[in-house]
């Protein structure tokens, strides 16, 4: 009989030695959320969001693991995770699987099984392309104890409740939308798009006022000159009464 390794001396998994996602669109939208998400929580100190790292889901036995395409988790602290320990942790919050051929079977099977049994609050899967998925974007919501399908809106947007956005597909990708500010939160291809139309807006305001602070100059000049001109004036007259 082989001995049972002692705790301090197992290892858990942290790596399958897969690639990151099947196809590059497939990395683009997991990269697309992570990073938002990332972003958008940075400031937040209990908040942490992760991605194609192993759960390790249960104590003592390292192949009990799966590997979220993104995961999002509340009530933890902030730090470069190898791996998310269960026990040590909390369960997280949301997570989101960008489904391919390959995993489409382990998205809707053992995935969704294990994320309702250790309590992982809302369930999303996407697919990208929309060869595998019907609809194309799904979720699901713990209610009970068990998932119950998040009902989707005419335009078959998706409602989080964890994280107070709305998931949207748009094109081949996957868009989160800030319905509070009422803006979408940008992909990391668009931020230098953005940057650069904020420089731009920030230079012509800073040209407006300066042109508004020339002719307030000039103003002020024009108005000092007559009134100079009026006291000249004004001298002249007496001179001429005295």
């Amino acid at each position: 009989m082989s001995a049972i390794p002692l705790e301090q001396e197992m290892e858990y998994p942290t790596s399958d030695g897969q690639p990151m996602a099947e196809t590059t669109l497939h990395r683009k939208v997991m990269a697309d959320l992570i990073e938002a998400l990332d972003r958008r929580y940075a400031s937040v100190p209990d908040v942490w969001v992760g991605g194609n790292l192993f759960l390790c889901y249960r104590k003592g036995d390292p192949s009990a693991a799966l590997a979220p395409d993104v995961l999002l988790a509340r009530g933890v602290t902030k730090w470069d995770r190898p791996n998310y320990l269960l026990w040590e942790e909390t369960p997280p919050a949301l997570v989101v699987e960008v489904t391919s051929r390959k995993t489409r079977g382990e998205d809707r099977g053992k995935k969704k099984e294990v994320y309702e049994r250790i309590g992982v609050e809302e369930y999303v899967l996407f697919d990208p392309y929309g060869d595998w998925l019907r609809p194309r974007l799904q979720g699901f919501r713990l209610e009970g104890g068990r998932y119950q399908a998040i009902v989707p809106a005419e335009d078959g947007s998706l409602a989080s409740r964890t994280t107070g956005l709305i998931l949207r597909a748009e094109g081949e990708r996957l868009r989160l939308f800030d319905p509070a500010a009422g803006k979408p939160l940008l992909w990391t291809d668009e931020l230098e798009g953005a940057r650069a139309e904020a420089e731009a807006a920030l230079a012509g305001a800073e040209a407006a006022l300066a042109q508004e602070r020339a002719a307030r100059a000039r103003a002020e000049a024009l108005a000092a000159e007559e009134a100079a001109a009026r006291r000249k004036l004004e001298e002249r007259l007496r001179e001429l009464d005295g």
